[in-house]
């Protein structure tokens, strides 16, 4: 969550959690009288703290669940099937042989991986037909949350409010490490703490990691990646958003590097799979890693991220997109190198420009400002002295950060993700810091460390498509960034002059290159750095970063936090009736809804379901989006679904109201008995402004229908030997 940081402020802790208390028994009162269902959606909840207020919230959107259903540290329970997959996306066991599901762009570089022009698995697909032919993957690994502690007693023992920051986080820093090392856990598993509230309450994760996860399946980019970036953040959506993994165990089910004597995992849990479908009103939980919202911003700073710092992003990430476009519409090759970084690049891309909109339909802002002005009526009234300066405080931080906040996002966006060059001219800068702060030692060590980076960088590089981009992406970079944080080296140049200079001469254009670069000893490595032009240009550009902005930029940061987390507190004072949840932090948590069409537009209804035959409508032959592979067209031309069908169509996806993030990719969309009936994968383009502002009119989470994959895996790929496995339930029937 990019304005909070670890430093708080003490004096309010004890105030806030009793807030926090104080708004879960108010919460507790709600009963199954009528009322908007709208105002008991959103949220993303800890799952071992659901007893209650959430619990009864689910059982009036519909759920037969209980808590300990969901979450239990004794018994077996949903939260034994949800699995973090790779550190950044939410799979889910459907086996008891260790089977996964996630989507197909979670998987996407893992199937990028094992494809070549000969064996094109993401143009063909893949699939396992035995485990002998499950492909292992190198640093790779899936997690399991074993159980939740509160700690937070523990993490504030010896802290006291007349400390100031330093000595608190000392403190603070000091008790978690005590914490985390005496966790009660086995040999095997690890333990970490997160914060949640600001800083006013602390959890301890027990985690279990296995690292032998093997490719099982995906289908066909055709079907997979459907619609592509058209389709992306889109509705209505027609895409097969998923792939297929297992997890391997030593012979004692526990945690083992890769071994071919390792043998499927088997999980102390796997869910069912509901053959009976979704329709309107019916409860659906999500259950999975989020990765990070801020619910809590001022109006100011949402309004300083939609019209000053998006655009900017956007439009870096436009002129990127379109050079690499280019390229890869005309060589396949190139294609294949960067199939899965344009899908990055263009991913958020298209987010922020659907998270503007919907804050704009949604009136976010003035919300916000309206909220603010209950706030500071009440703060007034009641003579809450220490809360008066709150928002003006922000007004004035925010004024101050705006530059350099926005100088830090180019940075990013030219030097660190969309200009490959200058990326590994990045990794070269922090050897030379290395070596300036930690000698001989510490340079052999990164040296050896960024061998081995360049080794798979330079696999995918093509000096080619990075050459316009280089040229367009810097060029833009010295004429928006704010000027004084441009270096020198950057004002009133020729482009087109520079980037021929550099790409002509600089061996950070080849992996033989940066490998000649990198050899010999440490001064001498650092004399050839700087004496290539791509490292010094580079170099300009980060030091620029690392000795300006990014002081600047946490030094306001830090500042802003402690704000942050005084008006956190201060709101749950003001409003303790309001529902408060902890903004996401890539923990496991449970977001709750229900299956919901919506109206986008005046004048327009969207339905909650699409279908097969919408696929064959969008159909563009030869299109790299909107292909159809034959057996597809053949199996929707003989309506030969099979069990799958639903009134004799085949249902693709679905939408509910499920509050989702990044990291919620993946992620089991369950039915109110706990059979898996979805895979979440994407949100409608308006709703993704959820990140800052969830409502329940506009957000809708996007979902693969389950009996889709079934489909495809059965019908299409006909790998039966993996539907064998599986629990086929029928809960309605």
């Amino acid at each position: 969550m990019r304005y909070i940081l670890r430093y708080f402020l003490v004096a309010f802790l004890v105030v806030s959690c009793n807030t926090i208390k104080q708004t879960t028994k108010v919460q507790e009162s709600i009963t199954s009288k009528a009322f908007d269902t709208r105002e008991i959606q959103g949220g993303m909840w800890v799952p071992s703290l659901l007893k209650g207020m959430n619990e009864e919230e689910m059982k009036l959107l519909g759920s037969k669940m209980t808590a300990e259903d969901i979450y239990s540290v004794n018994n077996s329970s949903l939260k034994d099937a949800i699995v973090h997959f790779n550190g950044g996306c939410t799979s889910e066991v459907i086996s008891p042989n260790g089977l996964l599901l996630t989507n197909h762009h979670c998987g996407y570089g893992v199937i990028q991986s094992h494809s070549s022009v000969d064996h094109d698995y993401l143009k063909d697909g893949f699939w396992a037909k035995s485990y002998a032919e499950e492909l292992p993957n190198k640093n790779f690994s899936v997690t399991f949350i074993k159980r939740i502690d509160d700690v937070t007693d523990a993490v504030f023992v010896g802290v006291t409010e007349g400390m100031d920051e330093t000595a608190k986080q000392k403190i603070i820093s000091q008790n978690i490490n005590k914490v985390t090392k005496s966790a009660k856990k086995e040999a095997w598993q690890d333990a970490n703490v997160k914060e949640f509230y600001k800083g006013n309450q602390y959890l301890l994760f027990v985690t279990e990691e296995f690292t032998d996860v093997r490719l099982v399946g995906a289908p066909p980019t055709a079907i997979g990646k459907f619609g592509s970036d058209t389709d992306n953040w889109m509705w209505p959506r027609h895409t097969g958003d998923f792939s297929m993994f297992r997890i391997y165990a030593n012979k004692d089910n526990k945690p083992a590097e890769y071994s071919k004597d390792n043998v499927p995992y088997k999980p102390a849990h796997h869910l069912p799979i509901s053959l009976d479908g979704v329709e309107e009103n019916d409860f659906t939980l999500v259950f999975g890693f989020p990765g990070s919202t801020d619910e809590y911003l001022p109006a100011v700073a949402v309004d300083q991220i939609v019209n000053t710092l998006n655009p900017a992003k956007i439009e870096v990430r436009e002129n990127a997109l379109k050079i690499v476009d280019g390229f890869m519409r005309a060589d396949q090759e190139i294609k294949i190198k960067y199939a899965s970084k344009y899908a990055s690049i263009a991913n958020y891309w298209k987010k922020w420009i659907g998270e503007n909109q919907g804050i704009e339909k949604s009136n976010a802002i003035q919300k916000k400002r309206d909220l603010e002005a209950k706030f500071s009526k009440i703060v007034n009234e009641k003579e809450l002295v220490g809360y008066k300066t709150l928002l003006s405080d922000f007004e004035t931080l925010y004024k101050e950060f705006e530059d350099v906040s926005l100088a830090r996002d180019y940075w990013i966006e030219v030097a660190y993700r969309n200009t490959e060059l200058l990326n590994a001219s990045f990794r070269a800068f922090q050897l030379e810091q290395a070596f300036l702060r930690g000698g001989e030692q510490a340079f052999e060590s990164s040296r050896t460390s960024l061998l081995n980076r360049y080794k798979g960088y330079y696999k995918n590089y093509s000096a080619k498509v990075d050459k316009p981009v280089f040229e367009k992406l810097v060029s833009l970079y010295a004429e928006k960034a704010p000027k004084e944080y441009v270096p020198a080296a950057m004002q009133n140049v020729d482009y087109s002059t520079l980037t021929k200079n550099i790409f002509n001469n600089s061996k950070l254009t080849s992996l033989a290159g940066a490998e000649e670069l990198l050899n010999g000893s440490a001064k001498e490595v650092i004399e050839k750095l700087n004496a290539d032009p791509g490292y010094r240009f580079g170099k300009d550009l980060h030091s620029t970063f690392y000795f300006k902005i990014e002081p600047k930029f946490q030094e306001l940061n830090l500042k802003i936090g402690a704000v942050q987390k005084k008006y956190m507190k201060a709101l749950m004072e003001v409003f303790p009736s309001k529902r408060f949840f902890p903004d996401a932090n890539s923990t496991l948590r449970v977001t709750y809804g229900q299956v919901k069409g919506y109206a986008p537009k005046d004048g327009m209804r969207y339905g909650n379901t699409t279908y097969l035959k919408g696929v064959i409508e969008k159909y563009v032959p030869g299109d790299y989006e909107f292909d159809v592979p034959k057996k597809l067209l053949e199996l929707y031309n003989t309506k030969d679904y099979g069990q799958y069908a639903d009134n004799g169509k085949m249902p693709v996806c679905f939408i509910g109201t499920n509050h989702t993030t990044g990291g919620n990719s993946g992620s089991p969309a369950i039915d109110a008995n706990g059979n898996l009936i979805g895979l979440n994968f994407d949100r409608v383009w308006e709703g993704t402004m959820s990140d800052y502002n969830y409502d329940a009119d506009i957000c809708r989470n996007i979902m693969v229908d389950v009996r889709y994959v079934l489909f495809i895996v059965d019908k299409y790929a006909g790998a039966t030997n993996l539907i064998k496995e599986m629990t086929l339930v029928h809960p309605k029937k």
